[in-house]
């Protein structure tokens, strides 16, 4: 098996973490993947990323979130509406961001969550208070990955969810 093909096969959602930090560098390595994702038209990605590891923040957002109070680092996800090119199709931008930033955590030996903000409005304007966006309209609070070395019996590990009734040729 290459590399590549252990960190898809091992990648699952890590909801709890060991009580250590995860480097600056990591952090970075990882919302550089995200930003390496194809967008619906080059150059008008909509992503942007805020960065959370203050503890007071972490519980405000946990309390939206239940999952984020105890990850030592969060990023929210953010898109910013002018900057996609196709105003309508900027989940599926983001959802590449973030796929792309979970497959990195498992690269690097971490583990990561989605936790899903978009496309509820309410929890979307919740968290986009906390985060500092007071309006919602243009920039929109996606998801929360919470990333973190996996506490024991989380590790990343192979689960084989292949099911072959799923595929379809030709129609369904």
């Amino acid at each position: 098996m290459s590399d590549f093909e252990e960190v898809i096969n091992t990648r699952r959602s890590i909801r709890e973490y060991e009580d250590r930090q995860v480097s600056d560098d990591d952090i970075l390595k990882i919302i550089k993947a995200g930003m390496q994702a194809p967008g619906s038209r080059l150059g008008a990605e909509p992503w942007e990323f805020v960065i959370v590891k203050d503890k007071e923040t972490l519980a405000k957002l946990g309390e939206i979130k239940p999952r984020v109070t105890k990850a030592p680092v969060a990023i929210v996800l953010v898109a910013n509406i002018e900057r996609a090119f196709y105003k309508t199709v900027w989940q599926q931008d983001m959802g590449a961001a973030a796929e792309n930033m979970l497959l990195e955590a498992v690269n690097l030996g971490l583990g990561g969550l989605w936790n899903g903000v978009a496309p509820e409005e309410e929890r979307m304007a919740k968290i986009g208070e906390i985060i500092g966006i007071d309006d919602i309209t243009d920039t929109k609070p996606y998801c929360i990955i919470t990333l973190g070395y996996p506490a024991e019996g989380w590790e990343n590990k192979f689960m084989d969810k292949f099911d072959e009734e799923r595929i379809h040729y030709e129609k369904y």
